[in-house]
């Protein structure tokens, strides 16, 4: 009902605003750029989003077939149990879904959104065999899935990659507060959920959050003690180098376990292209909704209110041309990276500048709420979503909030 209500939005308030604008402003081209943007997005949507994932679909569900013959995702999901099993109370202890959802974590902890995308999908498919009503989500799914649109990383290798590209004489200094921001995201999501689904909090669960901030606290610690450069080549090397370990990891396990590792690679890669046909629909409907309010001109309006109460309230306003980027991420990603590039190109701005640097730790803050629940949900034929985009929203918010106070305590 949700995501209905939310789509219909896109589509009347676009309507609305380009009427305003032709009436009001005679602005002539408006209806025309709509519907250019209706085809254009449907296009990109299928060319530019599902097909490039199609690819990675294939190899990593085959990779996560041997796997799990292996026992890896089970041995996973058995080291977790303690904490996953109070954060997914519906889930039994040691389903496939704990093991691949850890998978998925691990994933965006790295920053390798193109490998979390397929653990996330099989996660969620797992999850769906132990829901009693297809057509509607469980309180797992959605826990799930607000903690993935958390878009908790520990590696900002594109955000830094962008940055260096952009001319920046300090590229890695966003390193700290991305991972701040998006641990605080992290956090907001799952306190939210929980409260929402009456998760108790017990002294385990709280030993794991606070052993999980510690963790990060020395990964950060020591980071920072390193060189710019130095940092650069850390955020370069350690993702990428610990994705390709997990590769020959769990080909080497497969075969140590005498897994038959390419037929087991073929039977799992198989269910790649069924499962990117099913998502196709809902790309392309969320993405051209998306695309068709931005165009509109609504965006701009709700950014230019923003602004209007935070400086009618009296705050600094430093941050407000950056705000385009938080507000844009919960619902496109490419807008926001292109939104993040576009102050980054601003003569009077740039990636070193207060707007520049608030921009990047945004980009890195949160990830695309309604892409994601899209994407998920639609794979697994659930239409029900409850409330799972206003709790993905509320803990966006906070990030959005923290991510603002990072950038001031930081760079200003």
């Amino acid at each position: 009902m949700a995501l209905n209500i939310v789509w219909i939005a896109f589509f009347v308030i676009a309507f609305i605003v380009a009427l305003v604008k032709l009436i009001a402003f005679g602005d002539v081209e408006i209806f025309k750029k709509l519907a250019d943007g209706i085809f254009d997005s449907a296009k990109s949507s299928v060319l530019d989003v599902a097909f490039p994932l199609t690819g990675t679909m294939v190899f990593f569900l085959g990779l996560l077939n041997i796997a799990e013959k292996a026992g890896a995702v089970n041995v996973l999901a058995k080291l977790l149990n303690p904490l996953m099993k109070r954060i997914f109370p519906e889930v039994p202890d040691k389903h496939p879904a704990m093991g691949q959802m850890v998978m998925n974590f691990s994933a965006n902890l790295l920053g390798l959104d193109n490998a979390a995308t397929p653990f996330g999908l099989k996660a969620m498919e797992s999850l769906q065999t132990l829901n009693p009503e297809k057509e509607r989500a469980t309180n797992a799914q959605i826990m799930f899935l607000v903690l993935h649109t958390s878009g908790l990383t520990l590696i900002p290798l594109t955000i830094i990659a962008y940055r260096i590209s952009a001319g920046s004489v300090a590229p890695a200094s966003i390193f700290i507060p991305c991972v701040i921001g998006t641990l605080m995201t992290t956090l907001a999501s799952v306190i939210v959920v929980s409260i929402w689904q009456k998760i108790k909090w017990d002294i385990v669960l709280l030993g794991w959050v606070l052993a999980a901030l510690a963790a990060v606290g020395v990964m950060l610690f020591y980071v920072n003690s390193l060189s710019p450069e130095s940092k650069e080549v850390f955020s370069k090397i350690v993702g990428n180098m610990l994705l390709f370990v997990i590769v020959v990891s769990f080909i080497i396990g497969g075969a140590w376990k005498k897994v038959a590792v390419f037929d087991a690679f073929i039977e799992g890669a198989k269910n790649g292209f069924d499962v990117v046909l099913k998502i196709i629909p809902y790309l392309v409907g969320m993405l051209v909704g998306i695309r068709v309010f931005r165009d509109s001109g609504a965006l701009d309006y709700v950014i230019n209110a923003f602004a209007w109460v935070i400086s009618a309230l009296g705050f600094d306003t430093s941050f407000v041309p950056a705000l385009p980027v938080a507000i844009m991420k919960p619902f496109s990603g490419s807008g926001a990276r292109g939104l993040m590039l576009d102050i980054f190109k601003n003569p009077e701005l740039g990636p070193d500048s207060f707007p520049g640097l608030a921009a990047s730790i945004f980009q890195g803050s949160a990830d695309t709420t309604f892409y994601i629940i899209a994407l998920y949900f639609g794979s697994v034929g659930i239409k029900r979503v409850r409330y799972s985009i206003w709790a993905g929203m509320i803990a966006d918010f906070i990030g959005v909030i923290a991510a603002i106070i990072i950038a001031y305590i930081f760079f200003k």
